[in-house]
């Protein structure tokens, strides 16, 4: 069997064992075949834009990719073909990449376990009893399986960090502004990034190295600034709170191998974290309910087959198109900007906001440029990204509210607007425990110096099935 056929069976069996896409494009999958047969084995592991030549990559389904699926995971617009190309995608085209297809998600984003799906169930490549995270479930599901050695996610409170986690994968939640979100379907506007998952620390960093800079079409997006690495290896070290047994494990891991590798660890206490994910769900819910207000069945989607008039039929495609989260999360976000309210609710959670970029700020440093230089105490901070492995269906998972409350460790950095790499610390009970590094505003740099020397001494395991064709 040649190397194309070899690759084709290999893909159609990980695809139905992991539903991870939503859209594969038939041309796209031949071609990266013929790319393997051709070259033996493609480089995905350099450090340069150049290393991102003929590789195939996957797209989460709320970014555009002209042509192809924009469907958000959502019922009412399953039907709808993106009219342009994502900023982030163009570049990564530019540099020689290519997109597969677009990968299964939560409804809108919004979700911990990409069950919140209309179209389809995805699951765990290590087990598939088990969701694989959400919301960008997919995407990190297919680069797990080994089906592509990249994709694209967006994350508003974890939702690249938490399923690379989950699949074992390296995911990056970039500096608000570092990666223009002009083609990014819109959740929470002032908490979204599109983000990276990856197989390996070097990919991640070639990717992000191609997709960030500033973009007119974006006006939040911001030109790098560079930090050095402080001179002390010390890393500031989150004590944990209510964590599944094998992830404390993992993380206790995590930290006597980054002791080995010669970092300090200092441990920090952030009185105001414990209000992260009130604070979170307040704004990103009243976003939502602005954002999601454009959909209504009138000039794009699915529409209702009959309707006396226009407010039936914007309402009929509403009840008809959004799942049940959705409709909670908009409920939830028009109540807290009610009048009367806001002061309440809204308000109050950006103050508490304020508050825990200020605590960061302590220990990292501020995101001004002209503090570059000041002298901080760690490179970076030491966290989990969620209380358990991956969880399972029914009786075993989280309930709606467990999920949300568990946001706790991802959110902040939304809220914050810093950079947070997530990468796999270890594998405890046949599941992978992924560990996450938050830093300085643009300082993305020094996360991947750290999650490199980490996994160069302690190499990424993969699930059972796995075979590494972008190595």
């Amino acid at each position: 069997m040649s190397t194309t056929e070899d690759f084709s069976a290999y893909f159609a069996r990980m695809e139905e064992k992991t539903g991870a896409f939503i859209e594969v494009d038939a041309a796209a999958l031949k071609k990266a075949a013929d790319a393997l047969d051709k070259a033996g084995k493609m480089n995905g592991a350099g450090t340069s834009a150049q290393s991102l030549c003929a590789l195939p990559f996957a797209v989460k389904d709320n970014i555009a990719v002209e042509g192809m699926s924009l469907s958000c995971g959502s019922k009412l617009l399953s039907p709808v073909r993106a009219p342009y190309t994502a900023a982030a995608v163009s570049k990564l085209l530019e540099a020689g990449a290519f997109p597969l297809g677009k990968t299964n998600m939560d409804e809108f984003g919004m979700g911990s376990s990409t069950d919140a799906s209309a179209l389809k169930k995805t699951n765990n490549p290590w087990d598939e009893s088990r969701v694989a995270g959400g919301s960008s479930g997919g995407s990190a599901a297919a680069v797990a399986a080994g089906l592509v050695p990249f994709a694209l996610g967006s994350d508003t409170g974890g939702s690249v960090r938490q399923p690379a986690a989950f699949c074992g994968v390296v995911g990056l939640k970039p500096t608000y502004g570092a990666v223009s979100r002009f083609g990014l379907v819109a959740y929470a506007s002032s908490l979204d990034t599109v983000g990276i998952l990856a197989g390996n620390t070097a990919l991640c960093k070639s990717v992000f190295d191609v997709i960030k800079g500033k973009d007119e079409r974006d006006q939040t997006t911001e030109g790098s600034v560079r930090y050095p690495l402080p001179a002390k290896k010390t890393l500031a070290v989150l004590a944990p709170q209510a964590l599944e047994k094998e992830t404390a494990a993992g993380f206790e891991k995590a930290k006597e191998r980054f002791s080995a590798l010669g970092y300090t660890l200092i441990e920090v206490d952030i009185p105001a974290l414990k209000y992260a994910a009130p604070a979170y769900y307040t704004i990103a819910t009243a976003e939502a309910s602005a954002n999601l207000a454009r959909f209504d069945g009138v000039r794009y989607g699915k529409r209702s087959s009959f309707a006396e008039n226009s407010d039936e039929l914007v309402d009929k495609a509403r009840e008809e198109g959004f799942g049940a989260e959705v409709k909670l999360r908009i409920l939830l976000g028009t109540f807290v900007l009610r009048s009367g309210f806001q002061d309440r609710y809204y308000h109050r959670a950006q103050r508490i906001r304020a508050a825990i970029r200020e605590s960061f700020e302590k220990i990292l440093g501020s995101r001004k440029p002209e503090a570059a230089n000041q002298n901080v105490e760690a490179a970076a901070i030491l966290m989990p990204v969620f209380p358990c492995r991956a969880f399972g269906r029914g009786g075993g998972g989280l309930s709606a509210f467990e999920q949300k409350a568990a946001d706790l460790y991802t959110c902040c950095a939304n809220l914050a607007g810093l950079p947070a790499l997530s990468f796999q610390a270890s594998v405890e009970g046949g599941l992978p425990v992924g560990v996450q590094l938050m830093g300085r505003a643009f300082d993305e740099e020094t996360l991947f110096a750290l999650a490199a020397d980490y996994e160069a001494a302690h190499p990424f395991r993969h699930p059972a099935e796995y075979k590494d064709w972008w190595k």
